[in-house]
């Protein structure tokens, strides 16, 4: 009975190993299938980084509504100009909730209740340091940090940044919660391929120094948003990664470290979702396919 069985065993695991993708391209094929089970606009750009010619881009150009995307390239500009001994990291900056729209310099301020991070409004009128501001802006997407960062560093500096390094849709025109900038169409926007190139430098330790970049990977590491790319992964798999999201739209963005030390950068984009825990699911899905992908065989 046992020698019957073995063969049957062999071709059921044979049969479950073929179910995966083997290819690039039926890996997209399989992707595009999950992602028309669920309402909403779609795109995809993952990059091997130990075999670049594993690339796949699924609507990469198409642009999208940045959210808190957005918050890693301002990580970026912030060491770039410490970098250049603009600042020190550790200089501090008043805490405040006022700042002008890009549309008319009218003054603004933003809700705690619409901010992830509320504790930082207990600190208004006092100081804190740079490096707690963009931490905080990362790791829980305050709203507050990021507009008192943009502020220092200059949204068109993040996008000046951005261009130098051949990210040429993406856009940093302002801070959070700019409602007359909104109401004009001003917002900031980006593309999955553009994000792909900015976590590839990063990566690669290509865009600013070796110390910089792993500086601000360990805090991309710290993400406490994990729904999506880590979502469906084992736990010793490591994402430094930023996510987004306002009414119908999710993303997730960042560099994927996995346990034998190789590396790959996803970016998943979403809007129009009608049902945002189902698209939420859905990319937590595709995050998965990919690792599995990559899996050894």
């Amino acid at each position: 009975m046992v020698c019957f069985l073995l063969p049957v065993i062999a071709l059921l695991l044979n049969a479950c190993n073929s179910s995966q993708p083997q290819t690039l391209s039926s890996l997209e094929t399989a992707i595009q299938e999950e992602l028309s089970q669920t309402q909403g606009d779609f795109a995809v750009a993952f990059k091997n980084l130990d075999q670049p010619d594993q690339t796949l881009l699924i609507n990469a150009n198409e642009s999208f509504h940045a959210a808190s995307t957005m918050k890693t390239p301002v990580l970026l500009e912030v060491y770039k100009q410490a970098e250049a001994g603009k600042f020190s990291l550790h200089d501090s900056l008043v805490v405040r909730n006022e700042f002008k729209s890009i549309v008319d310099s009218s003054l603004y301020s933003l809700s705690p209740e619409d901010d992830s991070y509320s504790e930082l409004y207990e600190q208004i009128g006092e100081k804190e340091s740079i490096y707690d501001l963009a931490y905080y802006m990362i790791i829980s997407s305050s709203n507050l940090a990021t507009n008192i960062i943009i502020d220092w560093v200059g949204a068109q500096n993040v996008t000046q940044t951005l261009r130098e390094m051949g990210a040429n849709d993406i856009q940093v025109l302002r801070g959070v919660e700019d409602t007359k900038a909104y109401r004009q169409g001003l917002s900031n926007t980006t593309t999955a391929y553009d994000l792909l190139l900015l976590y590839e430098n990063m990566a690669m330790h290509q865009v600013v120094s070796d110390t910089s970049c792993e500086a601000m990977i360990d805090i991309l590491l710290d993400q406490e948003f994990n729904e999506i790319i880590p979502g469906q992964l084992p736990a010793e798999v490591k994402v430094a990664h930023k996510t987004g999201w306002i009414t119908g739209l999710h993303h997730d963005s960042g560099i994927v470290y996995l346990p034998d030390g190789r590396k790959y950068v996803l970016v998943l984009l979403s809007k129009n979702l009608e049902d945002e825990e189902a698209g939420v699911e859905t990319l937590a899905t595709v995050s998965r396919m990919i690792y599995d992908y990559l899996q050894p065989s």
